[in-house]
């Protein structure tokens, strides 16, 4: 009995605790807004700038080629893989005794011959004169003038000094000089060697100007001036030529010059060739053979936006946030795309703020919270 007693009172007193617990309240729970980063529109005149890369090329190269044969006996200093050198600079000489004994002997055969010639003239002049004695009035005829052997005699001298030029020609060709200012990238000759006619003793570049070749893509064409290509070529369009040099960036200013003849049929790219002028002026110089980032200035853009390239999603749209932090789809004109920025020239108005967060699970009107990223505009 006191069991049972004990049993009810336990039960009796577990119904008035759950009589006693206020009713429990059900809530739905907040669901978290995403967080975007956003950058404000600020349109502004934009200048189009086109990117590419090339490597330096020389604008003049030649061989220096000897004309004629003999053993060399001096070699200039600056005659060494990266000499610089002078129009003018006297590079290589080559033996000149013999050429300077055939100079003697060509002087020489000339005196002779003028003397001969000189002779063939009074003999002449004589015989005309004693011809008109004895025969007044008439003229005399051309074996009595002794004509052949005066034309004889002038066609001698004229061969003797044809030979005298001839030899002075080469002598003076025992000298080898440099055709232009420019920089010796190969040597493959020395003092006691003997050289031929037409056989190669160094290579040689030109150091007024070099060229780099940037292939660009059609679309990029319509934004630069290309002398004899674009229709608004005149005058090419300046560009600068970068690359990090010496543990430094190192900068000069270029221009386009012209376009290559043939597009190249792989990758449908146009090769336009920007070309610096003195471009060993300053140290270190922009060598041949560097690879350089080149930026070409083109056509400027009025009331257009810079953004990051972020920002663009397929089929030229960007997300936009409203005044009431709501995400929008808006399609746009994309006027100009780097590997960084897109220049937008429609689509975008001044103070929308487009998205630049990469979003896994967006849906039209969604709201969200904004982080200022920068404004994205200016020029």
């Amino acid at each position: 009995v006191v069991a049972v007693v004990f049993l009810l009172c336990g039960v009796w007193g577990l119904v008035a605790l759950r009589a006693s617990k206020p009713p429990r309240e059900s809530r739905v729970p907040d669901v978290p807004m995403p967080v975007v980063q956003v950058v404000t529109v600020m349109p502004a005149n934009k200048p189009i700038v086109i990117q590419g890369q090339g490597t330096v090329r020389p604008l003049k190269e030649t061989q220096l080629v000897p004309q004629v044969s003999g053993k060399v006996v001096f070699t200039s200093e600056i005659l060494v893989n990266g000499g610089l050198y002078k129009a003018g600079d006297e590079l290589l000489r080559i033996d000149p005794v013999d050429y300077e004994l055939a100079v003697t002997l060509a002087e020489a055969r000339v005196q002779d011959a003028e003397a001969t010639y000189i002779l063939a003239l009074q003999e002449s002049e004589a015989a005309v004169q004693e011809w008109r004695d004895l025969n007044p009035g008439e003229a005399p005829p051309d074996l009595v003038a002794r004509k052949p052997q005066l034309s004889a005699a002038k066609a001698k001298l004229d061969a003797e000094r044809a030979d005298l030029k001839k030899a002075n020609l080469h002598l003076e060709r025992t000298r080898l000089k440099a055709p232009f200012d420019g920089v010796v990238s190969e040597e493959n000759v020395d003092i006691g060697q003997y050289v031929t006619p037409g056989q190669s003793l160094a290579t040689l570049f030109g150091t007024r100007a070099v060229e780099i070749v940037v292939p660009l893509s059609n679309d990029s064409l319509r934004w630069i001036r290309v002398p004899g290509f674009t229709h608004n070529g005149g005058n090419g369009a300046e560009a600068i030529v970068r690359t990090s040099l010496a543990g430094a960036m190192q900068t000069w200013d270029a221009k386009v010059v012209r376009a290559e003849g043939r597009i190249d049929e792989k990758t449908r790219m146009i090769n336009v060739v920007v070309r610096v002028a003195q471009p060993y002026a300053k140290r270190p110089p922009l060598a041949i053979g560097l690879f350089v980032d080149v930026d070409i200035q083109g056509q400027t853009l009025e009331n257009a936006a810079l953004l990051p390239r972020a920002v663009l999603r397929p089929d030229q749209q960007v997300w936009v946030v409203d005044h009431e932090d709501r995400l929008y789809s808006r399609p746009v004109r994309v006027a100009h795309l780097t590997t960084d920025v897109v220049i937008i020239d429609e689509g975008l108005a001044a103070g929308d703020q487009v998205v630049t967060s990469q979003l896994k699970a967006v849906s039209k009107g969604m709201k969200v919270r904004t982080v200022l990223q920068s404004k994205a505009g200016r020029p």
